[in-house]
């Protein structure tokens, strides 16, 4: 079901659990799923310094949450909400039709928790 790339994230994910005391945080879901994905972040200037994920869910969900940690660490605020779930898929070499709204997820949760440092910071 899964290619050999998904398989090698979800058995050793990166950045799993929580930054410790992280500026911003973002939380998602998908009911129909079930799937929970949590990501914090520790901003300097803008710039993501560090990201961790929890994620309750399936192989894609992790997978797609270590990804999406990777691709946002060392990145502006701005360029981190250009990351697309079309590209989170494309570093994990694909994913099953029926996986995809894992990915979309791993885009809301970025969203989600830049909206959070933002409302934090007034702006």
């Amino acid at each position: 079901m899964y290619n050999e790339k998904v398989m090698k994230v979800f058995a050793d994910p990166k950045n799993v659990g929580e930054v410790e005391n992280y500026d911003a945080i973002g939380t998602v879901g998908n009911a129909t799923c079930g799937d929970i994905m949590q990501i914090t972040l520790k901003i300097d200037n803008d710039v993501i310094t560090d990201a961790k994920f929890k994620t309750f869910g399936c192989a894609a969900a992790i997978a797609t949450s270590s990804t999406a940690t990777e691709m946002i660490k060392g990145k502006t605020l701005d360029d981190a909400l250009k990351i697309t779930n079309k590209q989170v898929v494309e570093e994990l070499e694909g994913l099953p039709p029926q996986k995809l709204h894992c990915s979309v997820l791993a885009e809301e949760a970025i969203k989600a928790a830049i909206e959070d440092y933002r409302k934090k910071q007034g702006a």
